[in-house]
């Protein structure tokens, strides 16, 4: 049987979710074993991308729900609502991080790292970067916003891997062992900025900020003849869901009928020229000048 759109988003998280529980159980217990407080750190951090699959799986169960009489305009914001808590967790996360890190660097210890433990970290580095890079293709096919932002939590997870094993082969070089809880501040500063900018994309779609500029609405709406002029353009939502409403000047002569056809035909174009998944609402106005 052919999956649906949904379907094939679940499919994902729930197969990159194993991963992710893997890559933060290996990576926890290496940082156990080898008391080292940047791969516990990363460990965490990788705790979070399995937690936030668990959330988006959730979410998307809401968001897929049908139009009802209380929601008009579908169940597609849940989505959005658990990738912002996805962005809030990973400030929580970064802060109980920084926490240990302080403490540490008032009592450094130095990490005991042996070669077995660093080629089982260089393998999670390896399925995080194939899992990154499959999600973001895979996001940006679907158009799920959901699925692009946890690739860009896990792209974050990547770039803190390669800091931490640069970390500790210094230190197994003979570096001070206080780079150790140095580098798990700076694991910290990764996962902030991972959460602040899921935060502010999230927000800025749930607050309505613009989705296509007014400019390139009006440039094909006064692109058809009939239109003497169009005003009050607004528009919002996402890639795969943009409503868009305004208001068209047209003769006081031209009859309802023919007035009801252009409406349409300027929703097809704005469909074709811009996204296919545009719906617009147009009032229509007399020219009274």
């Amino acid at each position: 049987m052919r999956q649906t759109k949904d379907q094939k988003i679940k499919s994902i998280l729930k197969q990159v979710l194993f991963a992710n529980i893997f890559v933060a159980i290996a990576k926890i217990v290496i940082g156990h074993f080898t008391y080292s407080a940047s791969i516990t750190a990363d460990g965490f951090h990788s705790l979070t991308d399995g937690i936030s699959n668990i959330v988006g799986l959730v979410g998307l169960s809401i968001a897929a729900k049908p139009v009802d009489k209380d929601h008009p305009y579908g169940h597609k914001k849940y989505e959005f609502l658990s990738s912002l808590f996805i962005g809030a967790m990973l400030l929580a996360i970064a802060f109980k991080i920084g926490l240990e890190a302080i403490e540490r660097l008032l009592s450094p210890v130095t990490p005991t790292f042996e070669m077995e433990f660093f080629l089982l970290l260089l393998s999670t580095l390896i399925i995080n970067i194939i899992v990154s890079v499959y999600e973001a293709n895979q996001g940006k096919k679907l158009d799920s916003y959901i699925l692009l932002a946890d690739a860009m939590h896990t792209r974050s997870d990547v770039f803190v891997t390669i800091g931490v094993l640069i970390t500790l082969v210094a230190i197994k070089l003979g570096a001070p062992a206080i780079i150790d809880p140095l580098a798990s501040l700076v694991v910290m500063g990764f996962i902030l900025h991972a959460g602040m900018k899921i935060i502010k994309t999230t927000a800025d779609i749930l607050v309505d900020k613009v989705a296509i500029d007014q400019k390139v609405v009006a440039a094909i709406v006064m692109s058809f003849p009939s239109v003497i002029n169009v005003h009050s353009i607004r528009s919002r939502g996402t890639a795969n869901q943009i409503f868009i409403d305004m208001h068209i000047i047209l003769s006081p002569n031209m009859s309802i009928k023919t007035a009801h056809e252009l409406v349409h035909d300027i929703e097809a174009a704005l469909q074709q020229k811009i996204n296919p998944h545009i719906q617009a609402i147009i009032h229509t106005e007399p020219n009274d000048k």
